[in-house]
């Protein structure tokens, strides 16, 4: 593990553990810490050509099978689409 320890804090002798906490988190966020743990929670990995082309491709054919249906008529285009259970919120 690389930089495992960011952030060390000792307990001072008359200090509260409600105080230990606070002077840790504000040293975390001054390192920080918290700001790049938020940028990586949600971090993606990026995708090869191969699998993004191939995707494209299905999106091309789910696309043109929707405008044939709509062309024999099967398909009305006004019509709402929903996605879920719910629908809109």
């Amino acid at each position: 593990m690389e930089g495992a320890v960011q952030v060390e804090v000792r307990k001072g002798k008359n200090e509260s553990s409600a105080a230990l906490i606070r002077r840790f988190s504000r040293r975390a966020q001054g390192a920080g810490v918290v700001r790049g743990l938020r940028n990586r929670r949600y971090f993606l990995r990026t995708k090869s050509k191969n699998v993004e082309r191939r995707r494209a491709l299905v999106g091309i054919a789910r696309k043109e099978k929707y405008v044939e249906l709509v062309k024999l008529g099967k398909i009305d285009p006004t019509a709402r689409k929903t996605r879920g259970k719910g629908g809109r919120r």
